[in-house]
């Protein structure tokens, strides 16, 4: 019977976190990862919590305990970053966070502590680089996807600098941050224990706003004032890092410094890349082929593998090279401009705007939308029968084509949930 228990409690949190929009496919190596960030009595206890955030009496209500006692199991679950930890107004404001980006990556954000990283590394390579439905859940199902791509404001020409908006600058997230922390990169953690990891920095990725609080109080960040926060992103262009962050407008919460071998979003926007996993900048490369020597440095340099060299096709020099832009790989990062030492490369606008969410509640909504898991915000509280049903009948009938279609519209998404949830 506890053996039946245990696997019970693991199965009950995997349906909770696929009440999330990018959801988290299960199978063995999810329970294992589980097992190893999660006690069975957590297990199931977190299982029971809602999506949305949540306080200490909503907790001790769902488990059916005194409030001392959900206090001491909230402040553990939020010491090991399972759980964020907000101040509001003097008191704590607890959610918990998806799988990514949130705890799992939590979990490797500092070096050491009681669980083995080396056997959680192996384990997050096993069920998002081989077994890979996680991966194709989260980047590449539906329009609206959790991260985005910052232009590298150094590739902007004069022109262009009047033309780019704050929230399409990671430097205009540092300025006007009044929260920030800095925690090692998960993706290149992992790696180390995997011996693959490149030379990228490790402490380099961001966290902003209520994140970066919880996770500095508990030492998964180091807070940094915004002259170090500069000098990080100076880092990351030095290295040829692409800025990956929060696909919001407002109240980002994070920005990483991503490299083309380690990171999972620019790993996935190479194996999945017409499915757009990652929101693109509104830039694109323009090469000048009469200044491009062929060299090679934008391919060497692009993380997604969307610049090559092929013939320039010149019969009075058949040995000469060009680089060729593959646009629909591109994600408009701007790195190869930085690299290019004839200046053959300049970056252009679109002639359209990617639509970004307003912020994390707009995109969530969003996501929500073209999962077809709306129903799960509606009901939330899934732990009641009459809940369950309902949000099974909603689930059902948002799935019909063309409700589907008409909740999925760009007009919806963008006009009508973007100001009725600016507020939140």
């Amino acid at each position: 019977m506890s053996h039946h228990t245990l696997k019970s409690g693991y199965k009950a949190l995997v349906e909770r976190l696929n009440r999330f929009p990018q959801g988290a496919p299960p199978s063995q190596t999810l329970y294992h990862i589980l097992e190893l960030l999660f006690s069975p009595k957590e297990a199931e206890l977190v299982a029971l919590l809602p999506i949305v955030p949540f306080g200490v009496d909503e907790a001790a209500k769902r488990w059916k305990m005194s409030r001392l006692e959900a206090q001491n199991i909230l402040d553990e679950l939020s010491s090991r970053a399972i759980l964020l930890d907000i101040d509001k107004h003097g008191e704590s404001i607890y959610v918990l966070p998806p799988p990514m980006a949130g705890f799992f990556e939590f979990s490797l954000m500092r070096v050491g502590g009681k669980i083995d990283q080396k056997i959680l590394s192996e384990l997050f390579h096993q069920y998002l680089n081989v077994e890979e439905d996680f991966i194709k859940d989260l980047f590449a199902n539906g329009q609206t996807q959790l991260g985005r791509a910052f232009v590298n404001e150094q590739a902007l020409s004069e022109e262009n600098v009047l033309h780019v908006l704050d929230f399409e600058r990671a430097s205009h997230i540092i300025e006007s941050s009044q929260y920030m922390g800095v925690g090692t990169c998960y993706c290149r953690h992992k790696k180390m224990h995997l011996g693959e990891a490149c030379d990228a920095p490790l402490e380099i990725c961001m966290t902003f706003g209520a994140s970066a609080q919880s996770l500095t109080k508990y030492n998964y960040a180091r807070r940094i004032d915004k002259i170090e926060g500069m000098e990080l992103l100076y880092q990351a262009q030095e290295h040829n890092l692409v800025q990956f962050g929060e696909n919001v407008q407002k109240g980002v919460n994070f920005i990483c410094n991503c490299c083309g071998c380690c990171c999972e979003a620019l790993i996935a926007a190479r194996k999945f890349a017409f499915l757009n996993p990652v929101h693109t900048t509104n830039f694109l490369p323009v090469i000048d082929e009469e200044q491009c020597t062929g060299c090679g440095k934008c391919v060497e340099v692009c993380g997604v593998e969307a610049m090559s060299i092929t013939s320039a096709n010149n019969p009075h020099k058949p040995k000469q090279k060009k680089a060729t832009l593959n646009s629909d790989r591109c994600l408009g990062c701007g790195v190869c401009v930085n690299v290019c030492k004839t200046k053959a490369l300049s970056l252009k606008q679109l002639g359209k705007r990617i639509l970004t969410p307003i912020n994390g509640a707009h995109r969530a909504v969003m996501m929500a939308i073209e999962r077809g898991k709306l129903q799960n915000f509606i009901f939330d509280n899934q732990a009641l029968w009459s809940h369950r049903v309902m949000a099974t009948i909603l689930g059902v009938i948002l799935k019909l084509p063309p409700l589907q279609q008409i909740m999925a519209s760009e007009q919806i998404k963008s006009r009508y949930l973007g100001k009725l949830l600016e507020k939140y």
